[in-house]
């Protein structure tokens, strides 16, 4: 079906600040999906009897700091004007080391505090242009990050001392990461490289002299992600390991170091065909504990470190666990769990056996669980037979093809998983079947699936999308003519592809923060991200051309359907401009568009009014226009 174009008035038009055209008890369950709390990136002080975390409870991320019993309620020690994104523990537990997002700018500051809220400063950042990425205490004066000054595409290992703020460059240049430091402060474990590329380097601290941790042709010395310094000498990292095509997981690699820091041939220590290996803990024992993702959903398993044998499996309440926090006595941890009905919240979880995992007494209240439902794992193949798989959401009592919203997610290395969606949740709330696939270039599938997408096979990539809609429409889940498509950041750029290279697949669309023009991307986004995105995308001087052959800009008169632009005002990640931009193309052509500009987020909505706001809206868009 195609929409009629609707000639409106030229330049920006700011959406109405309503969900207007749902029911009112509709637009309340909205509200209270869009609207609840969570908590997450838990830190445990080294007692093991408190625990800093992030939590929105206020409306806006802050740091709280709880006693893991209960024993007393929660205060929070960040900022009142502060967005905080992350903290770290200090070893003696006397700080906390904090990231702050300033106004909604992905270019954030390191604070540190002490646990009782006394103490509060910045340490690093200032620099508005300037971004500190997280690191983590190397002992109870000194944090260890990565600092690009924002004039230019690298960042540099930084030593930062917290009380005199005083700083020293451990490593240089080619977007370091810090992973790890030895315990003598001598050699610094780095990532380095841009996306689907990056390796691990070691550095000598006193020369700067860098190594690969692994050699290219060695196994997992094409791509690894994360690298520690192991109670044995050696390091471990964590890779993606060679294999058939699309099987390529991440496991762990031990590889041995001299004293004069030169790395050692490795050895494979952990490596599953069916899973990814997303993080991992080396516990004193001799065991170590992983966490693996398969198929969206987190298995918690401890190994053996000398041959891989799996002693225990940890059951978890939630399908999800995207961010922990391990004792030091390496007992229990405490666990960011979330769920398609349930958001971020903290768990307690045994590792030794016997006891189940408990939600610490603190956490914030949830949303009724009736108001929700749980999407089912839907697979289908691509045209070329390759398979792929998405999450389907279906409203209760709804029976054969219904009205259908496709919502594409960010990265475009990011998948679909089972956690919290609220909205998809508030789609479901107002009848929509939602589906959210996962396409050639998502993670989780293997290191080739993840870089199927890349450059020049970016145009091959995108025929996923009219396929996952043909095989909605025949398994008689979605209603031809009554599906809208909906992403996120590189997700809302897919939606926009669509939208233009098949003008009559999609009756509507609305997209978050998605890129419009790769080229004006490249030039508007921060340097660092610039660089690091050009094996994803294409390089923006030599591959010009192509980049702007594969922009919804260039192809903006053959949109035929309604679509809803909304964009952060604060986002330098995809600058507003993107937005901005096609908004303004498609009112010269007298198409039917809306753009919502939030003020003061940026490239991911945080604001407790501004989330409600945004899944009212599309929820409303959707409901007119389908």
């Amino acid at each position: 079906m195609t929409t009629p174009l609707t000639r409106r008035p030229s330049g920006p038009q700011l959406a109405p600040r309503a969900a207007s055209g749902l029911p009112e008890d509709v637009r309340r369950v909205i509200a209270g999906i869009a609207s609840a709390p969570g908590a997450w990136c838990p830190a445990l002080s080294p007692d093991g009897d408190r625990v800093a975390y992030v939590t929105d409870r206020s409306g806006t991320p802050r740091l709280e700091v709880a006693a893991v019993d209960g024993a007393t309620p929660p205060w929070t020690v960040s900022g009142p004007d502060q967005e905080v994104v992350s903290v770290a523990w200090s070893p003696d537990g006397g700080r906390l080391a904090y990231l702050v997002s300033p106004g909604g700018s992905i270019c954030a500051e390191l604070h540190v505090v002490r646990p009782d809220g006394a103490g509060r400063r910045l340490l690093a950042g200032e620099d508005p242009r300037a971004t500190v990425f997280a690191g983590g205490w190397t002992g109870p004066g000194h944090y260890v990050c990565s600092i690009a000054p924002g004039d230019g595409p690298d960042a540099d290992v930084v030593l930062v001392d917290v009380v005199t703020a005083e700083q020293r460059t451990l490593a240089r240049g080619g977007f370091l990461s810090v992973t790890s430091v030895s315990a003598d402060e001598r050699f610094v474990l780095a990532r380095r490289g841009p996306r689907g590329y990056r390796h691990i380097v070691v550095a000598e601290v006193a020369t700067g002299v860098q190594r690969r941790v692994l050699a290219l042709d060695a196994p997992g010395g094409l791509a690894s992600e994360d690298g520690r310094f192991g109670p044995d000498g050696s390091v471990y990292v964590r890779a993606s390991l060679p294999g058939p095509p699309f099987t390529d997981r991440a496991g762990l690699v031990a590889v041995p170091l001299s004293d004069d820091g030169v790395p050692g041939e490795g050895r494979v220590v952990l490596a599953r065909p069916d899973a990814d290996l997303d993080g991992y803990a080396l516990l004193a024992d001799g065991t170590v504990l992983a966490v693996w993702t398969t198929d969206g959903v987190t298995e918690l398993w401890l190994h053996a470190l000398d041959d891989g044998a799996v002693l225990r499996r940890i059951g978890l309440p939630e399908p999800v666990m995207p961010g922990w926090s391990l004792a030091a006595d390496g007992a229990t941890l405490i666990a960011e769990l979330t769920g398609p009905r349930a958001p971020r919240a903290l768990w307690r979880v045994p590792l030794t056996g016997g006891d189940r995992a408990v939600p610490l007494p603190s956490g914030p209240q949830h949303p009724d669980p009736a108001l929700l439902v749980t999407p089912v794992r839907h697979e289908y193949l691509a045209a070329d037979g390759l398979r792929l798989a998405g999450w389907l959401y279906v409203p209760r009592g709804v029976r054969g093809p219904n009205r259908t919203v496709v919502s594409f997610h960010g990265g475009p290395e990011g998948q679909e998983r089972p956690d919290f969606s609220p909205v998809a949740q508030s789609l479901v709330a107002a009848g929509f079947t939602v589906f959210a696939p996962n396409v050639r270039g998502s993670g989780g599938c293997g290191r080739a699936f993840t870089t199927a997408d890349d450059g020049p096979a970016r145009e091959a990539s995108f025929l996923d999308v009219p396929t996952t809609v043909d095989r909605l429409v025949a398994a008689g889940i979605a209603e031809p003519g009554r599906i809208g498509a909906h992403g996120w950041s590189y997700g809302g750029y897919l939606a926009l592809v669509a939208l233009t290279r098949w003008p009559d697949l999609f009756a509507a669309g609305a997209t978050l923060a998605g890129m419009s023009d790769l080229r004006t991307f490249f030039a508007g986004t921060e340097p660092w991200m610039a660089a690091a995105s050009v094996t994803e995308y294409g390089d923006p001087v030599a591959d010009r051309e192509m980049l702007g052959a594969i922009s919804p800009m260039t192809m903006v008169e053959r949109l035929r359907s309604p679509v809803l632009l909304a964009h952060g005002d604060r986002d330098t990640n995809v600058p507003v401009a993107e937005s901005v931009q096609l908004h303004q193309a498609l009112q010269a052509l007298g198409a039917t568009s809306d753009l919502l500009l939030l003020p003061g987020e940026g490239h991911t909505v945080v604001g407790r009014d501004h989330l409600v706001e945004l899944s009212g809206r599309v929820a409303a868009w959707f409901d007119r226009w389908l």
